[in-house]
């Protein structure tokens, strides 16, 4: 089915083959352990290796990884565990890794993890293909595009191919565009990583997150370091999530353009700096992230001159949450520096916009800036 809409796929991703009677997405299955006699041979064996209800979820995510190509799809317990798989199961002592210096808050956690074993780690920013200039030498490349929270884009391809010819894999951190908004495997990249607990899944009440690969191989490491250390998903989860993804498209589409017209309003107001967004024409990211994205994704980044009225400007907020999550179907914002883990402003704000009417939430926000931004 490669040639169908994202739609159309969203909504039958996954489903098993047709069964008289029983229901077209079987519910969770809730088993540590399976009959099992003789060798030990078989898809499902132990619930910490196997489960039914992830096999579902994992060739759903595929089909809208890759329509129509051979891929395989490793869920896990979360998009931290996700990353994690990938870099420490890749990464050997003595091997270089670049990483994104300006990427999601918990990877210089993960970056002294692998430094602990000896691993060399170089960090270059998103923005300017900077990654180009570290690379002599590495063995894994790790993108994150649109970057969090900056949002700068890089030219995956471009960074793909100097890669490769260094004879370094390349990983891409997908969660902000979605598979609906990129898909790195077709860009070249080697893994697509994601968060599900963002947009993919979209209403935030579910932890998980993802690998898929071409390369079995690859996906065989993954799926090892998931056993190894156990970061496995619930059935429970895993469920909700393919649930979940059948209405993908009309979550994406809508946050997408709920999040172009707050960024045109923003773009509007003299006491808003530092504006970005992908999908606005004016943004410096705009003409990478055209060539390669299909959506541009829920979120949007600016700057209120400080921390005082940042926090006014959230308290007054009536329909969004103030919350460190995105890509929920209710929009969310907060004062990114809060966390003291980026690299911005006291007054910069990370608003994720929802599936609310686009008119009443660029009013909600036009409110609350003028009530920020007025008193004293």
């Amino acid at each position: 089915m490669s040639t169908i809409g994202d739609g159309s796929r969203a909504v039958r991703a996954g489903l098993p083959e047709p069964v008289q009677f029983e229901p077209t997405l079987p519910g969770p299955v809730f088993a540590a352990h399976f009959h099992l006699s003789g060798e030990p041979v078989g898809p499902y064996t132990y619930g910490r290796d196997a489960n039914p209800t992830w096999t579902h979820l994992e060739r759903a995510i595929g089909e809208l990884e890759a329509p129509g190509e051979p891929v395989e799809t490793v869920v896990l317990s979360s998009g931290m565990a996700a990353i994690s798989a990938v870099l420490l199961s890749r990464a050997r002592t003595g091997d270089v890794v670049v990483l994104p210096d300006d990427g999601y808050q918990a990877l210089p956690l993960v970056r002294e993890q692998l430094e602990a074993y000896g691993v060399e780690v170089r960090t270059a920013p998103t923005a300017g293909d900077a990654q180009l200039r570290v690379l002599e030498g590495a063995s894994l490349l790790w993108i994150e595009t649109p970057s969090n929270p900056g949002l700068d884009v890089c030219d995956v391809r471009r960074l793909v191919g100097a890669a490769h010819a260094a004879g370094a894999l390349v990983a891409v951190d997908n969660t902000l565009a979605t598979p609906l908004g990129q898909r790195p495997l077709e860009l070249g990249a080697d893994f697509s990583v994601a968060s599900d607990t963002k947009g993919m899944t979209g209403h935030g009440d579910i932890l998980l997150g993802h690998v898929t690969c071409r390369d079995p191989r690859l996906a065989a490491g993954v799926r090892r370091w998931r056993k190894v250390v156990g970061a496995i998903p619930g059935p429970m989860e895993a469920w909700l999530a393919h649930r979940s993804l059948a209405t993908l498209e009309l979550r994406i589409d809508r946050q997408c353009a709920n999040a172009l017209a707050l960024a045109e309003a923003l773009a509007e107001r003299r006491e808003v700096t530092g504006l970005r967004y992908p999908g606005l024409p004016t943004d410096p990211s705009y003409p990478k992230a055209v060539r390669q994205m299909r959506r541009f994704g829920s979120v949007v980044s600016f700057v209120l001159p400080d921390r005082g009225r940042a926090e006014r400007f959230l308290a007054g907020l009536r329909l969004v949450d103030d919350a460190t999550s995105f890509g929920g179907v209710r929009s969310t914002a907060e004062r990114r520096a809060r966390w003291g883990g980026d690299a911005v402003p006291e007054g910069f704000i990370r608003l994720s916009a929802g599936a609310e009417n686009a008119a009443d939430l660029v009013a909600d926000v036009e409110r609350a800036l003028d009530e920020a931004l007025g008193a004293d």
